[in-house]
């Protein structure tokens, strides 16, 4: 009798979850796997960069696997990465190379999915400061500006001025920060040119105050900036994170791959529609230019490519030449685990 009181108990309940519309059985779903909260670098400064993740949001994709994701906003993604160790969030949506680093340690960071297959940077030379240019060994002695001293964006430059025979200690870095105080630091004089990403660079470019001279916007311009794929975000977690609380991890990664998948179709009516234009790509025309630039950054499923993390190494010896990961330590940064049964699962 216990028992048959007991099923229809549960009967009853399904039936009025049912009755109260599907967002209720999401959430009632949602309760099996908790909450997780995630920090998310710049991406209010950079939102393409995070698109997928905004898609996966709005779309209410993590709920439908079962999770409640909260984000956490942060400026840059040194400070979602703190909130990160604090304790503050469980996972970060930051960029791939901040995982090398720590690599080799047990308690290191993992990358559970790949949002972006390319850095989605270009470095752009002011046509007011420079107006004269040839190539970029006329940077030499000039001032550069990135988003801040160790981020990827200083790397590329360091990069693109030596293919130049440019040593980096012939140019002048300066950290400008993210948005407008970015685009100020070119407009002022206060640099020569930027190195930043496409949000900022947009607008500029748009009205002709730059010149883009190396592109790492596109998967063909990235691979030949940096001789091979440079990974750009992803969703990284603690070792511990991966290992103990796999269910949630998976599900995660299920609702961020949903996303690409879902990208891979969309018309930009679509996304516009559901990840509107804001900040300097407030414009519509200049967000739509931006984000057909993009389609082809995101990655296709998830996964990280074979050649990614050795060319995100190199990229990062660049700024520091005694940064050395063993081959066998460099493959613990990422897991391909949870991105390859999403990719059965979604098609993608």
């Amino acid at each position: 009798m216990h028992g048959l009181l007991s099923r229809r108990r549960a009967l009853g309940a399904l039936c009025a979850l049912s009755m109260a519309g599907p967002g209720a059985v999401l959430r009632a779903r949602a309760a099996g796997l908790g909450r997780i909260s995630l920090a998310v670098g710049a991406r209010s400064a950079q939102p393409l960069r995070q698109l997928p993740l905004s898609v996966a949001e709005q779309l209410d994709f993590f709920r439908q696997e079962g999770l409640e994701v909260t984000t956490l906003e942060y400026a840059n993604d040194l400070l979602a990465l703190q909130a990160l160790k604090q304790g503050v969030a469980d996972v970060a949506a930051v960029g791939f190379e901040h995982a090398l680093p720590l690599a080799a340690a047990p308690e290191g960071l993992r990358s559970l999915v790949l949002q972006t297959r390319v850095p989605q940077l270009a470095l752009a030379v002011s046509t007011k400061a420079l107006p004269a240019y040839r190539s970029v060994a006329d940077l030499r002695r000039g001032r550069v500006g990135v988003a801040g001293f160790g981020a990827l964006g200083h790397a590329m430059a360091r990069v693109v001025l030596a293919q130049a025979g440019v040593d980096g200690a012939e140019v002048a870095f300066v950290a400008v920060g993210e948005g407008e105080r970015a685009q100020a630091a070119l407009r002022s004089g206060q640099v020569h040119a930027l190195c930043h990403a496409d949000a900022v660079l947009a607008p500029l470019e748009q009205q002709g105050e730059v010149r883009i001279v190396a592109d790492a916007r596109g998967l063909v311009g990235s691979q030949t900036v940096f001789g091979g794929t440079q990974p750009g975000t992803c969703l990284l977690a603690p070792a511990g994170f991966v290992q103990g609380r796999a269910a949630q991890a998976q599900a995660l990664v299920h609702g961020l791959v949903h996303a690409l998948k879902w990208l891979q179709t969309a018309e930009p009516a679509d996304v516009v529609k559901h990840v509107p234009p804001s900040g300097l790509l407030a414009e519509r025309s200049l967000y739509l230019a931006a984000l057909a630039r993009a389609r082809d950054a995101m990655s296709p499923d998830g996964l990280m490519p074979e050649d990614a993390p050795r060319t995100a190494l190199r990229t990062l010896a660049a700024l520091n030449p005694a940064l050395a990961v063993r081959q066998s330590d460099l493959a613990r940064s990422f897991t391909q685990e949870f991105a390859r049964k999403a990719k059965q699962k979604f098609s993608a």
